[in-house]
């Protein structure tokens, strides 16, 4: 194989090298992340509703994950409400609050989805990087039965075969990318789920209490909404 042939195979083989190793990596960085952040979620819903108040709840300094910064967003909209007039004119405490949340949302969607667009670009070019490699092995197949004058076994074999690995190991480090961005992705969609849930809750409580949650107690309601969700 001529020089430039074989830097070029050799490269893109170690790219491809690479992006495995990425994608293993990201799959489990990513895959505890979510795991993480659910089992915060549910030790947070479970300690929210049985908690005396709401600002107990929010306040207190173990609790952690998305949940507890979605109710925080919730006191944070309320207690502007209801220091003075409304932050912006025109909108009611229900649209302040509605926004917030959802400006909360967006913000956890854009953590959780961080490195999945990483999986997303290995998964559609890594088999054309295969098929590049592919290229230049056949290119060199050629060249060599140029050089032999002669297209027997033994003159193409080699360069053919390197071509063939370039292929499916180009192949084989997509699969594994395509199936971790379809497993995050799922997990992904139901967390977020969970929240716009949550938020929904929020929403209907203070819609309750005249969007003025204060020092309310939570267990008035607590069994009307864990029959909603």
């Amino acid at each position: 194989m001529t020089d430039y042939s074989t830097l070029i195979h050799q490269a893109s083989m170690g790219i491809l090298l690479l992006f495995s190793l990425a994608t293993w990596a990201l799959l489990i960085a990513k895959w505890v992340q979510l795991i993480k952040l659910r089992r915060q979620n549910q030790r947070y819903t479970e300690r929210f509703w049985s908690t005396a108040s709401f600002k107990a709840s929010v306040t207190a300094e173990e609790h952690q994950g998305q949940l507890a910064r979605l109710a925080s967003a919730t006191q944070l909209a309320l207690s502007k409400g209801r220091e003075g007039p409304c932050p912006v004119d025109g909108w009611s405490r229900q649209e302040v609050l509605q926004r917030s949340l959802q400006k909360q949302i967006h913000s956890e969607r854009h953590v959780m989805e961080h490195g999945m667009i990483v999986l997303a670009s290995i998964g559609s070019t890594a088999p054309f990087i295969g098929l590049f490699g592919t290229v230049f092995g056949i290119i060199h197949a050629l060249q060599a039965i140029s050089t032999a004058k002669s297209a027997s076994i033994a003159v193409v074999a080699a360069p053919i075969g390197e071509a063939l690995i370039a292929t499916g190991v180009g192949i084989a480090v997509a699969v594994p990318a395509v199936l971790a961005y379809n497993l995050l992705g799922r997990r992904l969609k139901l967390i977020t789920a969970d929240l716009d849930s949550f938020a929904l809750n929020l929403m209907n409580r203070a819609q309750r209490h005249g969007f003025d949650l204060g020092d309310g107690h939570l267990n008035d309601t607590q069994r009307q909404l864990s029959g909603a969700a």
